[in-house]
């Protein structure tokens, strides 16, 4: 898991996961499960115009081919059907049209405002679909690395969440803090594993000095 944030700190969108920790049954805390960390990433700049940021708690609706799935890696491009997308082709869920596609004309300027309405030309030509999802940890489940599937849950309009159109939202990964957890859950490795060793060298001495006896 250490390892997976570590490899993903410089992914768009990316939410880190964190170690969930049960009672202390033994001198070591034992990590029970994990949970994903939803707190928002550094927003950036960097002059895309295709390039979506969410300044607040919301997630991208977007179409995949096994359903609807949401996202806050927001590094969009225009497919060769001239339809607004990922870059593994899931497209972006338009609330005019009951989450069909944005269909946009690439030879055209893309303005996309606070709200996710998209216009070309002054003409409004679709509106991202953006939604919040309440207790996000238990009802969202992680694909992959920036896309999420609802579980057992409505997703519900988000006014608090933002738009920004040519920044990115950098992952909420701590390396830093990540690197020394892994670097103690190494050292933890080894000095269970000469333990194990010490044990079983000892476990070989008895049991040669009870073969020895008469």
């Amino acid at each position: 898991m250490l390892a997976n944030n570590i490899a993903n700190s410089s992914t768009t969108g990316f939410k880190a996961d964190r170690e969930f920790y049960s009672l202390y049954e033994s001198e070591l805390p034992l990590a029970q499960s994990q949970w994903t960390d939803f707190s928002q990433g550094v927003l950036i700049p960097s002059g895309n115009p295709l390039d979506i940021a969410l300044a607040g708690q919301g997630f991208i609706g977007l179409n995949s081919p096994t359903g609807t799935v949401y996202t806050r890696g927001g590094e969009f491009q225009i497919s060769k059907s001239n339809q607004l997308q990922t870059a593994d082709g899931y497209t972006i869920r338009n609330v005019n049209d009951q989450g069909k596609p944005i269909t946009v004309d690439p030879l055209q300027a893309i303005e996309i405002d606070k709200d996710g309405v998209v216009r070309q030309g002054g003409q409004e030509i679709g509106q991202m679909e953006i939604v919040s999802v309440d207790n996000a940890g238990s009802a969202l489940k992680k694909l992959g690395t920036t896309y999420f599937a609802l579980m057992n849950a409505t997703p519900k309009a988000a006014p608090a969440t933002e738009v920004r159109q040519g920044a990115i939202e950098q992952s909420n990964t701590p390396v830093a803090d990540q690197a020394v957890k892994l670097v103690s859950v190494m050292r933890q490795f080894e000095m269970l594993q000469k333990a194990m060793l010490v044990g079983t060298d000892m476990n070989k001495e008895s049991l040669d000095k009870v073969a020895s006896v008469g």
